[in-house]
């Protein structure tokens, strides 16, 4: 299971670089209408949001896979978005940032034993959590994140298909 778990967690990049693509700046930062039933972020806020989380579960999976149940921080991303400027940042880099780091946490991963995937790690929110559950979070938030983007540029008039 973990295996193709990996799989899907590396090929999450790609998947997110092709949702946004022929995308402007102006479609990035367009809020969606409150009651239009995708979310409130923009798009770049979505992008963001994803490479800063990106970076918590690298780090995450790193602790768990190096360190003997060691304790993982929470974050708040309301706080997170309100203090770190995303409308200022790039969302084209923020998804490299992302494909850059699943592609060197997929290598990482792929070189495991299947036993280290039962490591666990104290999530301050969750309590014990191991590694396998980690990159199962990871992979599905992504996931999550980009069915939002696809019914924000459907509501723009910019589907992809």
């Amino acid at each position: 299971m973990e295996r193709e778990l990996i799989e899907q967690y590396a090929s999450g990049g790609d998947k997110l670089s092709l949702a946004i693509r022929g995308l402007t700046r102006e479609d990035l930062l367009s809020l969606p209408d409150p009651g239009a039933g995708v979310g409130k972020w923009s798009i770049q806020q979505i992008l963001i949001h994803l490479a800063d989380a990106e970076q918590v579960y690298a780090d995450r999976m790193k602790w768990v896979i190096a360190e003997e149940n060691p304790p993982l921080p929470g974050f708040d991303q309301e706080k997170w978005a309100a203090a770190l400027h995303y409308h200022d940042q790039s969302g084209e880099e923020a998804v490299k940032l992302i494909e850059l780091t699943r592609k060197q946490m997929a290598t990482v991963l792929r070189a495991l034993p299947d036993k280290v995937f039962d490591r666990v790690g104290q999530q301050s929110e969750r309590g014990p959590v191991k590694l396998s559950d980690l990159l199962g979070y990871v992979t599905n938030h992504l996931d999550h994140h980009v069915k939002f983007i696809h019914a924000k540029r459907a509501r723009m008039g910019k589907e992809m298909w």
